[in-house]
C-alpha cells in the first residue's frame, strides 16, 4: 500500500513539481506559500505545469490508440449495432475519440450523412467529450478513484439515456437537408504502420495544445483566485452547501464557457478544495465539456431548432439531477 500511495503521489499528483514549484516560490520570489499571493502564484505555476504534462501524455496515448479507429472504421462498426446496444457503442466508442466537442461534431456530421440512428449518433457526441480515458485519469490524479470511475460511468449513462431518448422521439426530420445529401464515402481504414501512429500522435498533442493552451492558463488563473482569493462564506453561500440552487447555478455557468477537462479541471479542483460538494463540481465540469457555447453554435449548424433544443434540454436536465445525487451520496465518494 506504501507503495502505491508513493507511485500515486509522485507520478500522478507529481508531489515532486509541488515541492519544486514550492521551493521556486519561497526562495526566489521570496514569498511564503501560506499568504495569498505566493499561494496564487504556487498553484498556477504547479498547476498549468501538472496539467500542461498530463496533457502531452495522455492526448499522444489517446491519439495511439485513436489512430487504430479512424472515422470510416468506428462507423461501421456502429453501423451492427442497433437500439439500445447502438448506444451504448456509441457511448463507449465517443470514449476514444479527441476531448473538444468541437472537434466531434464533423464526426457526428458523417455518421448522420451514412444514415447511423440518430440516437446513436447522439449517444457519441455527447460522451466524446465527457467522457473519455484522458478524464478517467485526469480525475484520478486530481480527486481519486472513486470519484474518477463514478464520474465516467455516469457519463456514459447520460450519453447512452439521451441517445435513446432522442431516438424514441423519432425526430430524422430535424436533421439539416444538406447533411443528408452529403453521403459518406465507403473508405477502407489505412493500416499505420507504429512509426506513423506514433508520429500522428504527436501532431495531434501539438494542434491540441494550441486549441486549448490559453483556457487553461484562463482555467488556472481562475481556479488560483478561487483558492486564494474568494472568501469560503462567499463559495458557501453561492455554490456551497448553504445554497439549494448550487447545482443548477454551476451548470448554467458552465454552459457559455469553452474548454476541455484539462481547462476545467483547476476552477473544479479550486472549488473542492473549497468545500463545494462533488455532486456541483462535476455538474459545472459536464456542463462545460458536453455544452459548451461554441460547440452548440456548430450543432446548430446541423439540426433544426427543435432538436437542438430537445438535446440540450435532455442534458441539462440530465447533468443536474446527477449533480444532485451526487451530493447526496458524497459520503460514498469522499
Amino acid at each position: 500500500m506504501s507503495i502505491f500511495n508513493i507511485l500515486n503521489d509522485q507520478i500522478l499528483k507529481m508531489q515532486w513539481l509541488s515541492d519544486i514549484t514550492k521551493l521556486f516560490v519561497e526562495k526566489v520570489l521570496n514569498l511564503p506559500v501560506q499568504s495569498k499571493i505566493g499561494g496564487a502564484i504556487h498553484f498556477f505555476i504547479y498547476d498549468t505545469v501538472k496539467i500542461f504534462i498530463l496533457l502531452s501524455v495522455l492526448i499522444f496515448l489517446m491519439s495511439y490508440i485513436q489512430s487504430y479507429f479512424p472515422p470510416e472504421r468506428t462507423r461501421k462498426i456502429l453501423g451492427k449495432f442497433k437500439g439500445i446496444a447502438g448506444n451504448i457503442m456509441g457511448a463507449l466508442l465517443g470514449t476514444i475519440t479527441p476531448f473538444c466537442s468541437c472537434s466531434s461534431i464533423p464526426i457526428f456530421i458523417g455518421f448522420t450523412s451514412a444514415g447511423l440512428p440518430l440516437g446513436v449518433t447522439f449517444s457519441f457526441l455527447i460522451s466524446s467529450p465527457l467522457v473519455d480515458i484522458a478524464s478517467f485519469l485526469v480525475l484520478l490524479t486530481f480527486f481519486g478513484v472513486k470519484i474518477a470511475i463514478a464520474y465516467v460511468v455516469v457519463g456514459i449513462i447520460l450519453a447512452v439515456v439521451a441517445g435513446i431518448i432522442i431516438e424514441k422521439l423519432n425526430l430524422e426530420d430535424q436533421i439539416q437537408d444538406y447533411v443528408r445529401k452529403i453521403g459518406s464515402p465507403n473508405l477502407e481504414a489505412e493500416e499505420l504502420t507504429k512509426r506513423a501512429r506514433a508520429i500522428y500522435a504527436v501532431g495531434e498533442v501539438k494542434s491540441i495544445a494550441k486549441k486549448v493552451w490559453i483556457y487553461i492558463l484562463i482555467g488556472v488563473g481562475i481556479g488560483a483566485a478561487i483558492h486564494n482569493f474568494i472568501p469560503q462564506e462567499v463559495i458557501d453561500n453561492v455554490v456551497g452547501s448553504n445554497n439549494p440552487f448550487a447545482v443548477i447555478l454551476a451548470t448554467l455557468v458552465g454552459i457559455p464557457m469553452y474548454a476541455d477537462i484539462f481547462g476545467t479541471i483547476p476552477i473544479a479542483e479550486a472549488l473542492f478544495a473549497k468545500n463545494v460538494g462533488i455532486g456541483t463540481v462535476l455538474a459545472f465540469m459536464m456542463a462545460v465539456t458536453a455544452l459548451s457555447l461554441p460547440s452548440m453554435v456548430m450543432i446548430s449548424r446541423v439540426v433544426k431548432p427543435k432538436l437542438l433544443t430537445i438535446f440540450i434540454s435532455i442534458v441539462i436536465v440530465g447533468i443536474i439531477f446527477i449533480g444532485y445525487l451526487f451530493n447526496i451520496f458524497s459520503y460514498l465518494l469522499i
